[in-house]
Formats: C-alpha cells, structure tokens, sequence
C-alpha cells in the first residue's frame, strides 16, 4: 500500500466520588435519535423536551479554493479539494451542513451523532490508538481534526504521507470555530455571517440568563461518557460551558473534574441537582426513561428526581460545541428562568 493511502467538604465528598475518564462511543447500531428528535408528549409526565430551532444556515455557493489556512497546530495548510472531507467529529459536520456540503462529508467516527456523518460514506473508530494508515487508507483529499490532543500527534505524520490537514480546536468559542472551519472549505464570508448569528444567540442566552431570580442546579448525565458507564458532565465539557452560559450552576463544576467522569449513587445525592438533562441519544442509549432511573437509582432522592424533572436535549445543541450551540443556549435559558421562578414560588423556598 502507498503511503498516500496508507480528552468545602461537599465539594471534596464530591471530588473522591468522581473518577475522570474518557469519553467513549455510544452503540449507534439502532440509529440517531438526535437529528430525529423528541416527542413532548411520548416522555414521562414532569419530563421535558428543550431544544432550539434556529440554527444558522447559508445557501450553498461556490467554494473559493485553494485556500491558505493556519492550522491551531501552528501550520500553514493550502487546502486545494474538500470532495472526500474526512472529519474528527460532528462540531465540524454542522459547520459543513450550515455552509451547504454535506454531501462533501467523506468520513467520519464510528459515535457520531448527526445524519449527515451517519450516512457518510466510510466510518472510523477514532480514539487514542488511530494509526496513520487507517486514515490514510479512507484516501480523503482532506482531514480536519477538531482537537489538539486526540488529532495533534498524528498531524504530522499524517502529512509527511501527503494528506493535507487542518485542526479546529474544539476548545474555543463556537463563533471562532465557525469562522476558522467555514475558511477551511472557502467561505470565508459565509462563516462571518454565521458566526455573527451564532453570536447573537450567545448573547441573547446570556440576557436571558442575567435575569433569572437564582440558579438551578443541573446535573447533565450521560450514559457513555466515563469510559462507557453513566457519567456526570465535568467544568471542560461543551455541556457544562452551555449549562453555565444559560444561567444554571453544574454540579460537575463543584469537584473541578476534567471531561465526563463517573458519579457515585452517594454522590448525586449530595450535590442535589434540581433538574436533571441528558441528550437525546443518550437516553436512547441508556434504554428510555425507565433506563436512566435504573442506572442512576438514587436520582430518585435529589430535588430533580422527586419532581420527575428530566430536560431532554438534543445532541447537537449540548453535547457538540459547534453551530447549534447558540440557539440551544437561548432554549435552554429559557428553560431554566421558567425553573428558577418556579423554584422561588414553591413552599419553603
């Protein structure tokens, strides 16, 4: 084979409780129930479905390549054909959606979550122990990574065997992203106007968040997130930063842990979430309702669980930091001042 082709007390309770671990794929053997959507009246009574509508999108137009770039890796990238895109994950498909080439979405890991990297051509296990071969061997005309610590060692490698390369580190601001991906595929213009959108939202949940009357406590689960058990969103997640942005207070944030890290039955107890939010693939994944309560039993003893208080979200607007993070924000804003006056006129508050 050539070589072209070859992640106070309280609070310390809290921390021992928490073991950090990576992220890993979810079972998307049954299908997505992210793009799909949830429907209000299917879920359990106190059970909520929170999601934007808006997401920000352009016309497809002509791509103006090549196009010189620099990588967050500190290279210089010409990317001269984006046909047969191979991508680290979905922030980078959404960004490709918004801008009209999906179907220039070549490749893509095996747990992505949005229909366009499902139906992609190829699919990848992407993790710690990728080797270059296997991503030479999709033979896509380009790869955009979207994090320095998983994509950066095998950059250059991956280059030395001719595949041109572009990281987007997926730890910046989503406008910022938006702006450097949408000058990847030659739109630059076009990832200005949707930047902008995706900032005015930003801006518009954090309005909303300035008036809240207190901040609920949020506990985002997930199944798969510690290393494939039930896991509890850390203060680095996409889920934590949009929880805090809307005016909620992560309970994840109290123990300072990095990523999605596993929450003992003890744990989830004492940091009383008040709302509980979980991603629409992940309930899928956890099994329904009935599966979340039987992975987590003592959810039932928090202020979330007594009132049956489950917000489901889709994937796309919490889990991925990409374009649909900004109209995500605003619903899930909106969502939590609803809480918090209800939270204030309920007896003993």
């Amino acid at each position: 084979m050539s070589a072209r082709r070859l992640r106070a007390p309280l609070i310390l309770a809290l921390a021992c409780a928490l073991a950090a671990c990576a992220p890993s794929a979810p079972d998307t053997a049954a299908g997505g129930a992210d793009t799909a959507g949830v429907d209000q009246a299917a879920l359990p009574r106190g059970w909520q479905h929170v999601a934007g509508t808006d997401i920000p999108r352009v016309a497809r137009s002509q791509q103006d390549l090549p196009v010189t770039v620099r990588s967050d890796d500190g290279v210089e990238v010409t990317v001269t054909d984006t046909a047969r895109t191979i991508v680290g994950n979905d922030d980078i498909v959404m960004v490709m959606d918004s801008l009209g080439l999906s179907d220039q979405v070549f490749a893509a890991p095996t747990n992505a979550v949005t229909d366009t990297a499902r139906n992609a051509q190829h699919h990848f296990l992407f993790n710690r122990t990728t080797g270059v071969e296997g991503i030479l061997s999709l033979d896509g005309t380009l790869f955009v990574g979207n994090s320095l610590r998983r994509h950066g060692k095998l950059a250059q490698p991956l280059r030395d065997a001719g595949q041109t390369l572009v990281i987007v580190d997926e730890l910046q601001p989503i406008p910022d992203k938006v702006r450097k991906l949408a000058t990847v595929f030659g739109h630059a213009d076009e990832g200005e106007q949707l930047a902008a959108q995706v900032q005015a939202q930003l801006d518009e949940a954090a309005r909303i968040a300035a008036t809240h009357t207190r901040r609920p406590r949020v506990i985002h689960v997930s199944a798969t997130g510690g290393g494939g058990s039930p896991a509890v969103a850390g203060a680095d997640t996409a889920a934590a930063g949009m929880i805090r942005l809307a005016g909620g207070i992560n309970v994840g944030d109290e123990a300072k842990v990095a990523n999605y890290s596993q929450l003992s039955n003890e744990g989830i107890v004492a940091v009383e979430p008040e709302v509980v939010l979980v991603s629409e693939d992940d309930l899928r994944v956890f099994g329904g309702p009935a599966g979340l309560w039987k992975a987590y039993p003592s959810l039932k003893q928090t202020p979330a669980g007594m009132a049956e208080r489950v917000w489901v979200m889709p994937d796309t607007q919490l889990k991925v930091s990409s374009i649909g993070g900004g109209t995500g924000a605003v619903a899930l804003a909106r969502a939590l001042a609803t809480l918090a006056a209800e939270l204030d006129t309920a007896p003993g508050a």
